[in-house]
């Protein structure tokens, strides 16, 4: 099959070189034409695609592995077949090695071994979490990309917890020195499995040996099922009791007895981790080399000595053993009782979330918009901050009176469900700008976050700031986040405001050139109109203050949609990112940038840490479907829509990715439903009564013309996009016209065109070469 493979197009793959083979298939690395990117092809073996199992696990596995999203995961794109129907998975293709090629290459050291195991089991659990098991964990199925990130690979075993296993009697499926006793007994096995493999790999790598090693299959699982392996300690002297413990906990041989949970291990992995890094020098490993082959790798004891010295400065710290790197701030009380207040609530919550994610020594400080649901909420903090994903939680109260403002805070250990910090503040509301940066100071004390010195002088200094002019900022920020043509419109006001009582206040022009921005990506005005405005203020607000991470996001978006200036974009979205590396928009919207220039595997790096540092946020939700419609995983992406349609507050976004999916599907009746919900919640009820009823691929063509048709009599009268034209005749198969509105829409640069390359919208005119002149003239990748 390689001979004849090499230098082949499978559909719109070209395959460039064989890069793995294994029991469960063999892989090419192949170039994807359509979106000029490269990936991985996972051919099943001849032989076992010859009966209907053995082509039902293949697509059991595709379909498993494709719902998997996290940055530990390798990426599944799309299941397919050849003309001679031979199955294959589409997957990120990653530079690096195997986990097993790298142990084979020598020692790794501590923080390596930790840092893997750490990833893996975050992967793990990832999977868990969707109910997924692996079952064949071990190094050769885990990738170590250059970039240090470990992926897990080939979830050619993973079965949906609870379903009929897809194996045949007698098969052994899995490496048998990696298995878990129930698994090698052929029993039922559940993620615990997973837990017991991880617990092998990591024995491996601490030790250069396998726990349970033999000659042949029946010796290793009579080992792992009755043996116990040879303790740690007593291969490799020199290494920390609390990895020894993981490890044993791991390998426990009832499954009852070991984690029960791989996040549990997880979280005691990177709390071993934090406490070999609490002094001034992280310790490493030395790497002895011993002469004689299959001796065990030997840690240095100048290691082990480093690692007690570092521990015991840890264990010595005010505070025990707790340690805080997450955190959410819930949204404040609003004390008074009146809902014209909740603007104050609002804006100290907004800056105290703000202040604390530009703190390095955060891992993640959760963003607004995933907190705002548990407002007034009655759920303990536990439940809270595990929904979160953070150690800790900060909630209080706001109570305006006068010119003064009282602030009650209090951090609240989420394990111990105690508050390890309470604090009660009264003052003159000119102050308060002050006082946020001094709640902000307390909090990192209790935790004992380390500061930087530069983050120490930011926040003993506060620029002066008009008491009013902020109070009117706080408004238009209130509104602004309600995201509605009219309450933007009362936003623009209220920066406006701010502006009159304080000229030079940078926040208020930030404000406005969102504002603007927004009327212009939503249809509302032409971008003739809007863009002007928008860059006149950010230059404004940058001339004024060049350190706001929000401020550059702005022009990082003004760049991409406006002036499409796609380097220019990703410098101030990296800038954002480096002034405040928990701002989940800055990510999110660079993840946005990555995928329109198809640069998929930075793409989800990018977009999976947002959705971490903003898990609940509906908005992203919504456009991380949209995300996987542009990579042609439809199936991923309807369920979200699905999910979000009841509740969401971005019905016409969800709808419209909706629609898309389905039309991509082929399923015609069910895309011209979602459609016409489209066109009601944005409020064109005519456009929706034009598409007509379902009937088939027929009819909603014939809709999609005569809706397309009403659209051009109504843009002679009031603004209508150009890209929402050019959609219609495009669905309604007439490329000409389509065509012809994509160009008005690059000539107003209308800013959804910055996705023109990867929008579900215009696949079938991707060859057209008037399309790819349009890409070309737009700087933006045109596939082969």
């Amino acid at each position: 099959m390689e001979v004849h493979m090499i230098g082949a197009t499978i559909s719109h793959y070209r395959i460039i070189e064989k890069i793995g083979e294994g029991g469960m298939g063999v892989v090419y690395k192949a170039h994807d034409m359509r979106l000029d990117r490269s990936v991985a092809l996972k051919f099943l073996p001849a032989d076992l695609t010859r009966d209907a199992e053995a082509r039902q696990r293949f697509i059991h596995e595709a379909k498993a592995a494709s719902a998997l999203q996290h940055p530990n995961i390798c990426t599944i794109h799309d299941i397919d077949e050849t003309a001679d129907n031979r199955l294959f998975i589409v997957m990120d293709c990653y530079e690096g090695e195997t986990l097993k090629q790298k142990i084979g290459r020598g020692p790794l050291t501590l923080e390596e071994t930790i840092d893997i195991a750490t990833q893996v089991a975050q992967g793990l659990a990832k999977a868990h979490e969707s109910g997924i098991i692996h079952r064949d964990i071990k190094p050769g199925n885990i990738m170590i990309g250059k970039d240090g990130i470990a992926r897990i690979v080939d979830f050619g075993l993973a079965k949906l917890a609870g379903q009929t296993v897809l194996t045949k009697t007698g098969r052994t499926l899995g490496t048998v020195a990696y298995m878990s006793p129930e698994q090698a007994r052929g029993e039922q096995v559940d993620q615990r499995t997973d837990i017991w493999s991880l617990g092998v790999v990591l024995y491996e790598m601490i030790t250069g040996w396998l726990p349970f090693p033999g000659d042949y299959e029946q010796a290793i699982v009579y080992r792992i099922v009755n043996e116990e392996p040879e303790p740690i300690t007593s291969v490799q002297r020199n290494v920390p009791a609390g990895l020894e413990r993981i490890v044993e906990r791991a390998l426990a041989k009832s499954a009852a007895k070991r984690y029960q949970h791989v996040g549990e291990m997880a979280t005691e992995l990177q709390t071993l981790k934090k406490e070999l890094e609490a002094g001034v020098a992280k310790p490493r490993l030395i790497k002895l080399r011993i002469p004689r082959k299959k001796r065990p790798y030997v840690y240095s004891a100048i290691a082990v000595l480093l690692a007690t010295i570092v521990v015991t400065k840890f264990f010595l710290l005010p505070g025990g053993l707790e340690t805080i790197d997450s955190l959410a701030v819930l949204p404040l009380e609003n004390l008074s009782g009146e809902p014209a207040q909740d603007y104050l609530a609002s804006g100290i919550h907004e800056a105290l979330i703000t202040d604390l994610a530009k703190l390095s020594g955060f891992r993640r400080v959760t963003a607004r918009s995933s907190v705002k649901r548990f407002e007034n909420t009655t759920l303990p903090p536990k439940e809270i901050a595990r929904e979160l994903g953070v150690d800790a939680l900060v909630t209080g109260s706001v109570l305006r009176s006068g010119n003064r403002v009282q602030i009650t805070a209090h951090l609240i250990s989420a394990s111990a469900e105690t508050r390890m910090w309470s604090e009660r503040y009264d003052r003159e509301f000119r102050d308060v700008l002050s006082l946020q940066n001094e709640i902000v100071s307390a909090i990192t004390r209790a935790i004992n976050l380390q500061l930087t010195p530069q983050e120490q002088v930011q926040l003993k200094s506060q620029r002066p700031v008009n008491p009013e002019a902020y109070e009117a900022y706080l408004q238009g920020r209130f509104y602004w986040l309600k995201q509605t043509r009219q309450d933007f419109d009362l936003a623009e006001r209220y920066f406006q405001l701010a502006l009159e009582k304080d000229p030079n206040y940078a926040l208020a022009y930030s404000g406005l050139a969102y504002v603007w921005m927004v009327r212009a990506d939503a249809g509302f005005q032409p971008p003739s109109e809007t863009f002007p405005k928008a860059k006149a203020f950010l230059s404004k607000a940058l001339e004024l203050d060049s350190t706001l991470a929000e401020l550059r996001v702005s022009l990082a978006n003004h760049k991409a949609a406006t002036e499409w200036d796609w380097s220019g974009a990703e410098r101030e979205f990296k800038r954002a990112i480096e002034i405040n590396p928990n701002l989940a928009d800055a990510r999110f919207f660079y993840s946005d940038l990555l995928l329109a220039l198809g640069r998929t595997e930075e793409w989800n790096r990018e977009v999976q840490r947002a959705l971490e540092l903003d898990p609940l946020d509906d908005f992203k939700k919504s456009f991380y479907g949209w995300h996987l419609n542009y990579v042609g995983r439809y199936d991923e992406a309807i369920p979200i829509f699905q999910k979000l349609l009841p509740t969401g507050p971005n019905k016409a976004s969800n709808y419209l990715g909706l629609w898309g999916a389905y039309y991509k599907k082929g399923m015609y009746d069910e895309a011209l439903a979602a459609a016409k919900d489209y066109f009601l919640a944005i409020g064109d009820r005519k456009f929706a009564d034009a598409l007509g009823a379902g009937g088939g691929e027929v009819a909603y063509r014939a809709g999609m013309k005569r809706a397309g048709e009403v659209m051009v009599e109504h843009s002679k009268r009031r603004h209508v996009p150009g890209i929402r034209i050019a959609r219609m005749f495009a669905h309604a198969g007439d490329n000409d016209l389509a065509l012809r509105w994509l160009e008005k829409a690059y000539q107003n640069r209308e800013s959804p065109l910055m996705r023109l390359g990867v929008f579900w919208d215009w696949d079938d005119l991707r060859f057209d070469p008037r399309f790819q002149d349009l890409l070309r003239r737009m700087n933006l990748p045109v596939g082969n």
